[in-house]
């Protein structure tokens, strides 16, 4: 089992994550892929680390690429990225990827990648709690589902947001490094987290999943696929999509509906839709503290 990092070198805020962590541990070099390097992390064996020298969202099965050029068949890949916003507000990011209906930006029409929940989860609270000891203002939070590329395995997005001033900053992904690291050392895997840790998937609210990341940094829980309001107010989260987002949330314990977010006959459409399917709704309540 492999856990693949990608960085991509058309990317500033990727390449200064990726020298963070060359710079933060030790690594060797094993191969070359695109003409750069393949690192492997030298006490943590499973990791490796591959450059791509193109836009990560369309970069379509780079889990395929990586076991036919270099034999090596990974488990979960993290891609190290900018993101990019119109508010221009600085923010870390973790998110899930996939699309609900067309593939703008990478990916395959209404087709989801395999999430990682509780990896994403954890890395999150690691990212908030490192991000306390720095003079940084930058808003920490889940993005929902969005974006490519295609992939089998299991993958997340790490970011730094929202400008090119962020993405050309060393600290904050000096930030995402030592995160990824942390949570590198205990967990790799999702298998490797305790059973009884909830995920879940999230229903409604806005972009940056404000509603599922304050019960991600105060509960016990994780959540996959995310599903914004305004998905949903487009039509397309028909039961189709919706079984398929399902289908990529590994061990899902059940649904959160942000009702605030959603009008009475939505929380009312999908509460019997995830009756039908056997799928329990949760509440915080539900939920135990950190």
């Amino acid at each position: 089992m492999t856990v693949l990092i990608i960085s991509s070198t058309e990317d500033p805020a990727s390449t200064h994550i990726k020298n963070s962590l060359l710079e933060q541990t030790s690594w060797e070099e094993q191969d070359f892929f695109y003409n750069t390097p393949v690192y492997r992390h030298t006490s943590m064996k499973n990791l490796v680390m591959v450059t791509i020298p193109d836009k990560k969202i369309r970069h379509e099965n780079i889990d395929q690429e990586i076991q036919d050029q270099l034999h090596i068949d990974p488990s979960i890949a993290i891609f190290l990225s900018r993101h990019r916003s119109k508010t221009g507000a600085p923010t870390l990011t973790v998110h899930p990827i996939g699309n609900f209906s067309d593939a703008q930006f990478g990916g395959q029409p209404k087709t989801l990648v395999p999430a990682a929940p509780k990896m994403m989860a954890q890395l999150l609270r690691h990212i908030k709690k490192n991000l306390q000891s720095t003079n940084l203002d930058y808003k920490v939070c889940y993005e929902v589902t969005h974006h490519g590329p295609f992939l089998r395995i299991p993958t997340l997005f790490v970011e730094v947001g929202s400008t090119e001033v962020q993405w050309r900053q060393k600290e904050p992904a000096i930030i995402i490094a030592e995160s990824l690291l942390e949570l590198l050392r205990t967990y790799q895997y999702e298998k490797d987290f305790p059973e009884d840790i909830p995920v879940l998937l999230g229903i409604g609210g806005g972009h940056y999943a404000p509603r599922f990341s304050d019960i991600a940094f105060q509960k016990k829980v994780a959540f996959g696929h995310m599903i914004p309001t305004y998905k949903i107010d487009e039509e397309t989260i028909d039961d189709e999509i919706l079984e398929k987002t399902i289908q990529a949330t590994p061990n899902l314990t059940g649904v959160y509906l942000h009702k605030k977010d959603l009008k009475k006959s939505q929380v009312t459409h999908f509460r019997n839709l995830f009756e039908k399917k056997g799928v329990s709704l949760i509440s915080s309540k539900d939920l135990s503290d950190l």
